[in-house]
């Protein structure tokens, strides 16, 4: 094999960035520049790296509160403290709660300032660098999301000056230690701070806006976020008052020898009205309903001897009602119970009934009822006279409308009940003349009642029936039922019913063996709530509410 012609090396002549006399071509430099000027920003990148790593390092060294947040320990056991129990005998010492962060503001790299919050109470905390607390702990205090949960060691010392900003205002919290238990989500469909603000009067569009330029959280808004719209101060007052109407009502009835009883919710036949009842469609291969109240089976125990009987439990009413006060499942308080000489027997232990729960709550949860009246001003103005309900008789009440101006003419002919809108005016009426928002009417036309209740002996147009109100508002219906098998027969085929289909067989038979006479009544949990407080909506008193438009969440 021969020389190359040009007498070079065949790899420099090949290269075209070689110049023919051997030098490296300008190509070759630059690209030689170019991997060196890479090589040293990896080296200073790599370097400073390093450097911060030590930083951190030296950091970590330097905090002298690293194990006093952060991730909570798992070793953990401490005794738990809730915020509404803060009082005199906690100032200056040491307790543990745990809380939600409601908000959080730093004021230097040495200080901060976090509100706390739990079940609706607030208090305010510092977090202050000294020697439990670092700035790299005031740093993370306040970087925790709000509405997260966490765990705080505090000593409790009493301000200077009442904090209004929070609800607990006379103590606050100075920050030992705090740990993460569970995280929120950094955006939050709805803000808790928006919800604490009273709710918006008549109808306002979603994502309006108030006068100070603060969004609006309408009704239709809470419900949708309803666990977020529960976590509020005035929410919590109001189940609170919930469950305390709840277990009066059993208290009350218990103390009278009344013993409950849960009662079937699925019956085989629509039994008071097919288009008011909610259909099963397929109950193992056949049609099922379910119950729009206990009334039967109330009856049915008394004709098993069973004497005082009361529930409280679901009731499902298919009413394409959209109004303040209309669900299509609710909590109801029924009750059914003999006497001996007259249904008035019945319904004064029922008119006492509803005082002893309005009496005892006015007495025991006055700090809640005082909390929802920030919100709702009707909460506290609710006014029993001498602690005795007043009873009229229907027709007497019709008679207050019509001398205050109203169209009764369909009422004095014993045609239809009173409106919704003759209720709150005849409520407004009471108030004002007997100084009372509860008041009962009496003696009812038998032509707006059931079929199983008892025509008034002395006037057939009339029945022993009798509604509550509160507010001017019915929370009640009740009377005094038929209890003899052959009357009741009768009753029902003058309403176009037949004893013998399929949902009624078992109802009539069942006092074809005889049965006390008895009396009772339905009350409305959701009702009493709404009413008692003065709340705008039903759904406002309904933990979750279920109405034609709502089956979520």
């Amino acid at each position: 094999m021969s020389a190359p012609e040009s007498g070079l090396p065949v790899h420099a002549k090949d290269n075209p960035n070689t110049p023919s006399d051997g030098a490296p071509s300008k190509n070759a430099l630059k690209k030689a520049a170019k991997d060196a000027e890479k090589a040293a920003k990896k080296a200073a990148a790599k370097k400073a790296e390093e450097e911060k790593r030590a930083e951190q390092q030296g950091s970590a060294e330097e905090d002298n509160a690293k194990d006093n947040y952060g991730a909570l320990p798992t070793d953990s056991d401490v005794q738990v403290t809730h915020l509404k129990m803060i009082g005199e005998e906690h100032a200056d010492k040491t307790i543990n709660v745990i809380v939600r962060v409601h908000n959080s503001r730093g004021q230097s790299a040495k200080l901060a300032f976090l509100m706390l919050r739990q079940q609706g109470k607030t208090v305010q905390s510092v977090v202050a660098a000294g020697d439990e607390v670092s700035k790299q702990m005031v740093k993370w205090a306040t970087s925790v999301s709000v509405n997260s949960f966490v765990r705080v060691t505090a000593l409790v010392k009493k301000t200077p000056a009442p904090v209004e900003s929070a609800s607990i205002k006379d103590y606050e919290l100075h920050i030992r230690k705090i740990y993460l238990i569970s995280p929120a989500m950094q955006m939050l469909p709805v803000q808790p701070k928006d919800i604490e603000r009273p709710p918006p009067e008549g109808n306002v569009e979603e994502g309006a806006t108030d006068a100070t330029g603060m969004p609006v959280v309408t009704l239709k808004t809470r419900l949708d976020n309803r666990v977020i719209d529960l976590q509020s101060e005035c929410n919590q007052a109001i189940f609170t008052i919930s469950s305390a109407v709840e277990s009066l009502f059993e208290e009350y009835m218990r103390k009278s020898g009344s013993r409950k009883f849960n009662t079937a919710k699925l019956v085989g036949a629509a039994t008071e009205g097919g288009s008011d009842v909610f259909e099963v469609s397929n109950y193992f291969g056949k049609k099922a309903y379910l119950t729009q109240s206990p009334q039967f089976y109330k009856q049915m125990l008394i004709a098993g001897d069973c004497e005082s009987v009361f529930e409280i439990g679901p009731v499902f009413r298919a009413e394409n009602s959209n109004t303040h006060r209309h669900l299509t499942e609710f909590t109801g308080l029924d009750f059914e119970m003999v006497f001996d000489n007259h249904y008035h027997e019945v319904l004064s232990f029922a008119e006492k009934l509803i005082v002893f729960v309005v009496t005892e709550l006015l007495s025991r949860y006055k700090d809640e009822i005082t909390i929802i009246q920030k919100y709702f001003p009707k909460a506290g103005d609710f006014k029993i006279k001498d602690g005795k309900a007043l009873r009229l008789k229907y027709l007497d009440g019709v008679q207050l409308l019509k001398d205050a101006g109203h169209d009764t003419s369909e009422q004095d002919a014993f045609k239809t009940d009173l409106t919704t809108a003759m209720e709150k005016a005849l409520g407004k009426i009471i108030r004002e003349k007997y100084e009372t928002d509860f008041y009962v009417l009496d003696e009812f036309p038998m032509a707006v009642r059931p079929f199983y209740t008892k025509q008034h002996p002395a006037n057939p147009d009339l029945s022993y029936s009798y509604d509550f109100f509160m507010r001017g508002e019915e929370i009640m219906s009740g009377a005094q039922r038929i209890n003899d098998a052959e009357e009741l027969e009768t009753a029902m085929r003058a309403k176009g019913v037949d004893p013998s289909s399929e949902g009624f067989v078992d109802y009539v038979s069942a006092f074809r063996q005889g049965c006390r006479p008895h009396a009772g009544g339905g009350l409305g949990l959701n009702r009493i709530v709404q009413f008692f407080l003065g709340l705008d909506n039903v759904r406002q008193a309904t933990p979750f509410p279920r109405d034609p438009q709502r089956l979520r969440p």
